[in-house]
Order: structure tokens, then C-alpha cells, then sequence
């Protein structure tokens, strides 16, 4: 049966992917930066995942505000990186599961989740940066991701969003779902976004520390109570694009402990300030055997 083995949270900041993609993360700016996801390089070769299933939001690319479903399951074989407005990322394709995806889907709807099944779409920052970050780019002898993606697009641009305690219990049949089929295979789930940020108004390039911190603290300690937040608290304390961070609620939500098993390791913690006008937090949580 396949197993949910870790989760992954990362922020997914566009500049991120123009740092990479135009050789600058080596420069003092950016350096610290990178050097906080070496580690995590390393884990991941070690860990070696058959799929990961990546939880992210479009910037409209995919979908746009004529129509932005709440949550959108990627079913397809094969994923482009999105132009969004000067050119795709110099990427490979993200191919997909489409087996496990129907799966997911087929379980999640009958679990009383809405979903939006997309067989086509393309892909942009909110789900390459965080490839890039966790695997590196992938050299060109061997042009392509180290593993299987499904995308996960949740609506945090356009009100209403789902509640942090949707998202959570949404992780738990994700979980389920998941851990039904039939297949050997090592499954990530990433949750991606945030963390403090706000892009526009009066209190444009806000970034809330400890605030973020706190999160990361109740993230891996009381995941339950994290979901009660509302999301009135998101915007107040982490700006208006923080609420991008119910997406991690997600992944936390289909971990073991949630379920009832043991609490999860916690592999790997990284905090930095600022990138581009964004905190950029990450977190790696390791399920452990029963």
C-alpha cells in the first residue's frame, strides 16, 4: 500500500525561482537563503519519493477570477511550467500520477470534499520553487524531476477561502486516501506558500517574525488548535498574502499523529528574513513507526 512518509512545508516566493534561474544564489543577498534548503537536498536523496503531492496556489495561470475553484486536483500525465508573463521557468515538466490522483480524488469526494479535477493545466511558481528548492535543478543529462508530482491548487486569492480547520480535516482524507491504494510507492505531501507577506496597500512588505514562528511552533505541537485560527488573525498579524498558510495545514493534517500514531519527527527547521518582501519559513516532518 502506498504511505505517506513525510511532509514537506516551504514557502514557494517567486524571486526565489528568478534567483535560481538567473545564477544568482550565490550572491550575499540571496546566499543565506539557499544554504537553509542544503540539508534538505540531501535528505531528499536519501528519501527518494516516488510522488509528491504538492499543495500550492495558481497566481493566475491555471485559472484566473472568472474562475478559481477552492480545491483543484491535478489528474494528468504532464504539467508545463506556466508562462507567467515573461516566459516559463527554464523547468522540466512535472509529470503526474494520474492513477493515484483518480484515486485520491474518487475517496476525497466520497469523503464529503468538493474537488475540481483538472486534466490540464500548467503550473507556475507556487509549485516549481519548491521542486527547485527540495531537489535542485536537475542537471542536462538528466532533464526531469527525481519523482511523480500531483498538484494540489487551493483558492487563497479570492474570498471566500477555506477555513484553516477545512484545510486540516481535508489533510486527513487526503491521508486516507492516500494509504487505500493499492501500490507500493513512498508519498510525500508538501504544503507550500506563506509565510508573512503582504504585496500591496499601506502595509505593503509587512513581515511578522515572531508571529511566523509561533506558527511553526503550533504547526509541529498542536495542529488541532492551529486549525481554529481564523483567518481575520492570518491578515491582522501575518498580511494579507499570509493566508496563504492555511495550504500547510493540509499536509500537516494527513500525518500520522493526527490519526492517532506517534508524534512526528521533526527532521529539519529553517526561518529567513527577508526574501524579496516575504519570510520564508520550511519545516521537514518525518512519520515514525508505530
Amino acid at each position: 500500500m502506498a504511505k505517506i512518509t513525510a511532509s514537506v512545508y516551504t514557502s514557494h516566493v517567486p524571486a526565489i525561482g528568478a534567483a535560481i534561474d538567473l545564477g544568482k544564489t550565490q550572491e550575499p543577498y540571496w546566499q543565506p537563503l539557499f544554504a537553509g534548503y542544503d540539508f534538505s537536498k540531501e535528505w531528499e536523496k536519501a528519501q527518494k519519493p516516488d510522488v509528491v503531492f504538492l499543495v500550492f496556489n495558481d497566481h493566475a495561470t491555471a485559472f484566473s477570477l472568472d474562475m478559481i475553484p477552492t480545491f483543484a486536483i491535478g489528474t494528468a500525465a504532464e504539467y508545463q511550467p506556466a508562462d507567467e508573463g515573461w516566459g516559463p521557468r527554464p523547468v522540466p515538466a512535472v509529470h503526474g500520477h494520474p492513477a493515484l490522483a483518480a484515486h485520491i480524488a474518487q475517496s476525497v469526494i466520497q469523503d464529503d470534499f468538493d474537488l475540481t479535477i483538472v486534466n490540464k493545466m500548467d503550473v507556475d511558481h507556487g509549485l516549481t520553487v519548491p521542486l527547485s528548492l527540495m531537489f535542485g535543478q536537475p542537471p542536462q543529462s538528466d532533464y526531469r524531476w527525481p519523482c511523480k508530482v500531483i498538484p494540489f491548487a487551493v483558492n487563497v486569492v479570492q474570498y471566500p477561502v477555506p477555513s484553516g480547520n477545512r484545510c486540516f480535516q481535508l489533510g486527513k482524507a487526503i491521508r486516507k486516501a492516500i494509504e487505500s491504494f493499492d501500490e507500493d510507492l513512498n508519498v510525500q505531501i508538501w504544503g507550500t506558500g506563506g509565510m508573512s507577506h503582504q504585496l500591496q496597500g499601506p502595509r505593503a512588505g509587512l513581515i511578522n517574525k515572531d508571529w511566523d514562528n509561533r506558527f511553526l511552533d503550533r504547526l509541529i505541537a498542536e495542529p488541532a488548535e492551529l486549525a481554529k485560527v481564523p483567518h481575520i488573525e492570518y491578515v491582522r498579524e501575518a498580511g494579507s498574502e499570509g493566508i496563504e498558510l492555511v495550504m500547510w495545514l493540509i499536509a500537516r493534517g494527513a500525518m500520522a499523529d493526527v490519526a492517532g500514531g506517534p508524534a512526528p519527527k521533526v527532521v529539519y527547521r529553517f526561518f529567513h528574513v527577508p526574501a524579496s518582501n516575504t519570510a520564508v519559513g520550511h519545516l521537514i516532518l518525518e512519520n515514525q513507526p508505530a
